[in-house]
């Protein structure tokens, strides 16, 4: 088995025995048309190995329709998974495809399936039965032919336990369960994974390639990434921007990463011309008031503060789940504040 899986159009990198038993599976489930439950924590790259199940199956040439159910307000989730006639609501003016609808003859990826409302679990539970949906305000049934893939974060089995969750639906999406292991129990995997996003991020920042070192790569094996895959991948490219010069050292990590060891036993910097370097500076959080020089090649201070900022946002919406009200208020920001900043950004789950 490959350090770089390839399944369909999507490379999957890793050689632990966690991954490869996901490689094993994904490969069997790809060519049927059975329905597959993807268990994970967030971050762990689900929907990748959704889309891969997709492009490798015979359905790939139809459409992948993917929907994050804890991402849509509970009252227009319905709307948006079954579609609405004219007239079905106020301001309904038109009709609307929904998006099972829209996944016909292809496959439908519901993330976070448990967060589905219960009303709704009913209504899925029929459209699994009978391969047909009630779009709002409908007459007639509409025939769909679309191949399910769930995911969830949740212990489904305890969310049936407390009411939260139908017993029968979950019976009836498990099918091919995958479970996607955390990165903290792929620790073989993360000096491969750090070198895919370096590599990635040196190409898409158009500068001269950066380097780290061994001794960095360790320690960012040792930590427990929290966010899993995609707060190394972010974490990654916030490195790259606001490191000082070409090779990325322990002492560009910020504490949180270093864990217990002490600054003053990690190897001396490299010579940069400055006693403390504005990536350290930035790190902890623009406490310092000053520092002594300037790098030689210099520093464009606008985008580095930027690129911190978004470093900010981004870590406070994965440690809340992308919950908005939760990232605020670890910012100490107004909701409408960091909304607007999202948009600014382009940030994405």
């Amino acid at each position: 088995m490959g350090i770089v899986k390839q399944i369909g159009k999507h490379s999957i990198i890793g050689n632990s025995q966690g991954i490869r038993d996901v490689f094993g599976v994904v490969e069997k489930a790809a060519t049927s048309d059975s329905t597959v439950m993807i268990f994970g924590e967030s971050g762990t790259g689900k929907e990748l190995i959704a889309r891969a199940l997709h492009q490798n199956s015979k359905r790939e040439s139809k459409p992948f329709i993917a929907v994050n159910c804890g991402a849509i307000p509970h009252e227009l989730l319905e709307s948006e998974l079954f579609g609405y006639e004219k007239g079905a609501f106020t301001g309904a003016s038109h009709t609307r495809i929904g998006r099972l609808e829209l996944a016909n003859e292809g496959t439908v990826f519901l993330d976070e399936i448990g967060d589905m409302p219960a009303a709704l679990q009913v209504k899925l539970l029929r459209v699994l039965a009978e391969q047909e949906i009630d779009r709002l305000g409908g007459s007639k049934p509409v025939k769909v032919n679309v191949r399910f893939i769930t995911a969830t974060h949740r212990n489904l089995e305890d969310e049936i336990k407390e009411g939260k969750f139908r017993e029968d639906l979950y019976y009836r999406l498990n099918i091919i369960p995958v479970v996607i292991p955390p990165l903290r129990d792929r620790q073989s995997d993360i000096p491969l994974l750090v070198q895919h996003f370096l590599k990635k991020c040196n190409e898409n920042q158009g500068r001269q390639a950066k380097v780290i070192s061994d001794e960095t790569i360790q320690m960012l094996a040792n930590y427990s990434w929290p966010g899993n895959i995609r707060e190394l991948g972010n974490f990654i490219e916030r490195m790259v921007v606001l490191s000082v010069g070409d090779n990325i050292t322990p002492r560009d990590l910020p504490e949180k990463v270093l864990g217990e060891v002490p600054r003053e036993n990690l190897p001396p910097m490299e010579k940069s011309g400055c006693e403390l370097s504005a990536t350290e500076m930035l790190q902890n959080g623009l406490k310092q008031s000053f520092f002594i020089g300037l790098p030689e090649g210099g520093i464009n201070l606008k985008n580095a503060v930027e690129e911190f900022e978004r470093g900010l946002i981004t870590e406070a919406l994965e440690k809340t789940n992308w919950v908005k009200n939760k990232a605020a208020g670890l910012l100490e920001l107004n909701r409408t504040t960091l909304v607007e900043k999202i948009k600014k950004m382009n940030l994405k789950r």
